[in-house]
Formats: C-alpha cells, sequence, structure tokens
C-alpha cells in the first residue's frame, strides 16, 4: 500500500478541526482545557473519553483508544489508515497524493513552497540587520518594538531593489516559477523575474504547525499600498489562519483567552506591552474557519478593533461568525471598545499596558453589541412609547438568555427612556408562555376567580388560562363555541391544559357548571381546579354580567393570541429571509410579502 504523501496529512490535521468533527458523533461537553464525552467505542456511563483540541487528539481513559482525527475515524469507521485518511482528505477539499518514498517533500508543491518561504524569511532576517536595513530598524525603534520581540516575529526587511530576494532564491536552487506561485517574486514582461517586496519592512506568518505560510510588508515611507500581503497559495488561503497563533496559544493555555486586532503591527504592539495571547485577523472578513482555530485554543475571546467605522462594521460582522461558532460551546466572545481614533497599537503606546488591561476589564458581551445597534434602530424611529417597548421585549427576548431577561429590560428600558413595565406587559408579542391579556376597563384585582393555590402545578397558571376556564364554568355551553379558536396546546400549566382538554372532549353536551365537573370525572386535579374556579369569594365582584361580555373577553383573548402567532411567524420569516440573504439565493416576492404585511400590521 503506497504511503501518503506527509504535507497532506499534516494539511488534514491543520484543516480538520478535531473537537467539530468528533462532535458529529460524540456529545461533548467543557471540562477545563478538554472536552469530555461518552466513549464511542465502548460502552459506559459516566465519561471518560477526553478531546483536546489545541493538541489534535483524543483519549479514552476506560478502553485506552486515542490518537489523532485519523485515527479516530479508522476506528469509527473500521478503515485502513489511507482509507480514512482520503475520507478526511475530501472533507476538507484536499486533493491527495501517494508519497514517493525516496523524495516525497522536496517534490511536493507545498513543501517546495515551504522550503521557499524558509529561505525568504532568512534573507527578511538578515537583511534588517545588515546596513541596508537601518531605516527599517528605525522604524522599528519607533514603534516601540524592542529586540526580543523583533526576534520572536521573526521581523525583517525586503531590500529597495529589484533582485535581492530573487537572486537569493536561485542562490538556493528554488524553482523561480514556484516561487512566484508562493508570491515571493513577479514575472517580468521582459522575461525573468523580479522581487515582489521592496524597500519594506516583512512580517511572516506562521502556520501553529511551525512553516512560514505568508508575509505582510509593511511600507516605511509614504508610499501606498500601506502594505503588501501574500495573496492565495497552496499553502496559504486568507481567512484560514490567525497571525501570531503560533506564538499566542502558549499564553491562551494558561489563562485560556485571546485578544482578536486587525492587523499585524497591532498584534506585536499588545506582545511588547506583554498582552502575549494577541493575535491578528490579517485584515480580512473574519472567518467561520478563524472562529474554529480561536476556539481550539482559548475559552474567553476578546475582539478588540479600531475605533472607527471600518472596525465598527467589522467588529458587528465577527460577532455574529463568533458567537456561532464559540459561544454555543459555552465560551464567551467579549468586546473592547477603544476610544475613537484609536487603535491597539496606537492606545497601547500611549496610554501603556495597565490602561488596556482596564479595557479588557471592561469589555462588554458581545451580544450587548447586536443589541446596541437594534437600540439604536428604535431611537431613531417616531413609533409611539407601547410600539417601542413592544419590540423592545421582542429584542430582549431573541438576543439574550432567559436568564438575563430581567436584567436587559431594565438596561433598554433605560436606554429607550420607556417604562420597564411597559417591556413585561407587551410580553405575549414574544412569547405566549408569558402572556397576560386583559379586558377592557376591568380590574383584574375585581374577578370573580378566586386565586388558584399553585399545588395545580409546578407553573403558575397565566391569566388568560384563569379566564378561559373560569368562564367555562360559569357558562360550559362557550367551550364548543370556542373550541375551534383556543386550543389546549395554549396552556402552560399542566393541570389547566388536561382540564381544558376534558372540556373539549366533552363540549357537546356541556350545559351547566356540573356538566364542566362532570368532564372531569377522572382526574381528581382537574376536577378540583374547576370546582375552586367556580368559587367566590366574599370579596370578589361579578366579572361579567352575561353571555356576551363573556364572548368578549374570549374575543380580546383569541386576538392577542393571534397576534403572538403573527408575531412568531414574523420572526421565523425574519430568521429564513436572513438565512437566505447570507447564502445568496433569491428571495421570493410572496415571502417577503408576507413579511412586510405582518410587520406593519404589528406596528400598528
Amino acid at each position: 500500500m503506497p504511503r501518503l504523501d506527509q504535507s497532506v496529512i499534516r494539511e488534514i490535521h491543520t484543516r480538520i478541526d478535531i473537537a467539530t468533527f468528533i462532535g458529529q458523533y460524540v456529545s461533548l461537553k467543557k471540562r477545563g482545557r478538554d472536552l469530555v464525552g461518552l466513549c464511542p467505542f465502548h460502552g459506559e456511563k459516566t465519561p471518560s473519553f477526553h478531546v483536546h483540541p489545541e493538541e489534535g487528539f483524543f483519549k479514552c481513559f476506560g478502553c485506552g483508544a486515542g490518537g489523532d482525527v485519523i485515527a479516530f475515524a479508522m476506528k469509527l469507521e473500521n478503515l485502513p489508515f489511507s482509507d480514512a485518511a482520503r475520507m478526511l482528505a475530501a472533507k476538507a477539499g484536499i486533493a491527495l497524493e501517494n508519497e514517493d518514498p525516496r523524495a516525497a517533500r522536496r517534490r511536493s508543491e507545498r513543501e517546495a513552497i515551504y522550503e521557499a518561504n524558509a529561505i525568504a524569511a532568512a534573507y527578511f532576517e538578515r537583511m534588517l540587520r545588515a546596513p541596508e536595513g537601518a531605516s527599517a530598524r528605525t522604524y522599528c525603534e519607533g514603534r516601540g518594538f524592542g529586540a526580543a520581540v523583533v526576534e520572536r516575529f521573526h521581523l525583517g526587511f525586503a531590500p529597495d531593489g529589484w533582485n535581492g530576494l530573487t537572486d537569493e532564491l536561485r542562490a538556493h536552487n528554488v524553482d523561480l516559477e514556484l516561487a512566484a506561485k508562493a508570491g515571493l517574486v513577479k514575472p517580468s514582461q521582459r522575461g525573468g523575474y523580479y522581487d515582489f517586496y521592496r524597500n519594506r519592512l516583512m512580517v511572516p506568518t506562521y502556520a501553529t504547525t511551525g512553516e512560514v505560510i505568508a508575509f505582510g510588508g509593511r511600507e516605511l515611507g509614504s508610499g501606498e499600498p500601506k502594505y503588501l500581503n501574500t495573496s492565495t497559495t497552496p499553502v496559504y488561503t486568507k481567512g484560514d489562519h490567525l497571525y501570531a497563533l503560533n506564538i499566542a496559544r502558549r499564553a491562551a493555555a494558561e489563562n485560556k483567552t485571546l485578544i482578536v486586532v486587525e492587523g499585524y503591527l497591532d498584534c506585536i504592539a499588545l506582545h511588547q506591552a506583554g498582552f502575549g495571547n494577541a493575535v491578528a485577523a490579517l485584515g480580512t472578513a473574519f472567518s467561520e474557519r478563524q472562529a474554529h482555530e480561536l476556539r481550539k485554543y482559548a475559552e474567553n475571546v476578546f475582539l478588540c478593533f479600531d475605533a472607527d467605522t471600518a472596525g465598527g462594521n467589522a467588529a458587528t460582522k465577527t460577532v455574529d461568525i463568533a458567537s456561532k461558532v464559540i459561544e454555543h460551546t459555552g465560551s464567551s466572545v467579549r468586546i473592547v471598545a477603544l476610544p475613537p481614533g484609536d487603535d491597539p497599537d496606537s492606545f497601547v503606546r500611549s496610554n501603556g499596558a495597565a490602561a488596556f488591561a482596564e479595557l479588557l476589564e471592561a469589555a462588554r458581551p458581545a451580544v450587548e453589541l447586536k443589541l446596541e445597534e437594534r437600540i439604536g434602530a428604535l431611537m431613531t424611529g417616531f413609533e409611539s412609547r407601547a410600539v417601542i417597548a413592544r419590540k423592545a421585549e421582542v429584542l430582549v427576548r431573541e438576543l439574550m438568555p432567559r436568564e438575563e431577561w430581567d436584567r436587559y429590560r431594565l438596561y433598554v428600558a433605560q436606554r429607550l427612556k420607556v417604562n420597564v413595565d411597559d417591556l413585561r406587559n407587551s410580553r405575549f408579542l414574544a412569547n405566549g408562555a408569558n402572556f397576560s391579556p386583559r379586558s377592557d376597563g376591568v380590574s383584574t384585582a375585581g374577578s370573580r376567580h378566586a386565586p388558584v393555590s399553585r399545588k395545580f402545578g409546578a407553573l403558575e397558571p397565566l391569566s388568560f388560562e384563569r379566564d378561559v376556564l373560569g368562564i367555562a364554568v360559569e357558562d360550559p355551553a362557550l367551550v364548543l363555541e370556542y373550541a375551534d379558536r383556543i386550543g389546549p396546546h395554549r396552556f402552560r400549566n399542566e393541570v389547566y391544559r388536561r382540564a381544558y382538554s376534558l372540556l373539549l372532549e366533552h363540549a357537546q353536551e356541556l350545559r351547566t357548571a356540573a356538566d364542566a365537573l362532570a368532564a372531569c370525572t377522572d382526574d381528581e386535579e382537574a376536577r378540583e381546579l374547576l370546582a375552586s374556579l367556580g368559587q367566590r369569594d366574599r370579596s370578589s365582584t361579578v366579572r361579567y354580567g352575561d353571555s356576551e361580555e363573556r364572548r368578549a373577553h374570549l374575543n380580546r383573548i383569541v386576538e392577542r393570541l393571534t397576534l403572538e402567532d403573527e408575531a412568531n411567524r414574523l420572526a421565523e420569516m425574519s430568521r429564513s429571509i436572513d438565512e437566505m440573504f447570507e447564502t445568496g439565493k433569491s428571495i421570493p416576492n410572496d415571502l417577503m410579502g408576507e413579511f412586510e404585511r405582518l410587520k406593519l400590521k404589528l406596528k400598528k
């Protein structure tokens, strides 16, 4: 069986996130730096199966199984090594090549590019120390980069000439056509090749496995473009890597935290200031692949973007992606707010490490960024306070975890200058389980139905549940009349739901309160509930004078429940439209038409 090219095996390890892959087969939960679950290879009730995302391997302390992602696929699918590797390579979109045992690594295009990049990085470092690199050394000193940081990041200098690197590569027998594929040189119209980078501070990007995969060249003067970066090559794809992760992952192993900035020099400046867990997104749109890389090494992620419009937009997009990939695992994403006009580099140089540490301490949960955007949109409108409160309640429930609802209701209400109780009272539009309709002009304190004990279920019944059953006891004939408009699925309290279901089953026979109680003969709790709702205490007053008043109240309940359904439908359509937009699909006209109709209706 021919062996596989080792560069392909390494690429499989780089592209396949072992935690994500194994998570398709095993339910994993975070425990310290590991993910833990029940072993798929032997029966167990107590989890002993550990996945180590940072190191890229798994281990079961019960049966002893362990290894990398290929070993997992081999054991799970009962495949030989080569077949398991080919399966994973196909998932990652990697073209497989059989290895020539005699000289596979040298003949591999990827390996040759790694070698060319390493030669280029060494050349640039040497030039930074040479007399030609004086201007670049002065630039580094001006940015506050000490010798240790320059060495740690292997910073270099590309001389202001046309063939310095070209000659260096040629002297090392590097194929210049391949060097052009690596983005190091450019073909000349007159034949031959010339250096791509000239008179620039050179910043190499390393893979976490140690290879130089790309370069960024920073203009030392006022020329444009300010940065020249490696484009897509056989070993580098924008959006797949994070700058300095090879260094920052060591710090992240200690504090489980990574700081994400936009640019190379921002990242290096933070390391110079003592924040060794900083990485950079390399100026590209933040990708899911980068988010997966962050999740391998950190439980907490700080996003620190330039304090300008572009930085704000980048942060917004990044929050969506980071939340999708990182926060659902129990990790957190927070936004670091820089003063206007600052970037991480300028801030830490002007204010020092302690001030930046304070910004980290004050960083807000990423979800609050979304919340602030939506609050801003509500503040710019001309809608009534009631409509704003209703929309604010929907907003809180949509973005925040349930246990945080009350805290963020207060926060949103203060920002919008509305009463927090108005948010709570409009909650039927966000979730039917908390809807509490009221009759017009009638105080609930004057209800003829006495409060019912909590013993009728763990969840306190909603007021409309009590009203519907109370009316059913008073006027049982109305049960049949409203059977198609008020279903038992609306009831949150289990006993109330059972009682109402029994009444619906016998709706044709209901004439008196005794008939209603008889319908619950086999359910003692439901019968006792209806009996208690039929009782009057001395302080209660008659709420409904006749059947028409009862119908009016039931109609109000139906109207509110219909609004709830339409609000839920609107939210569902909004999610569908967002998904279509994000994936580039066309949005059907009838869907947009219904969406706009419902949105307009619910605004009224």
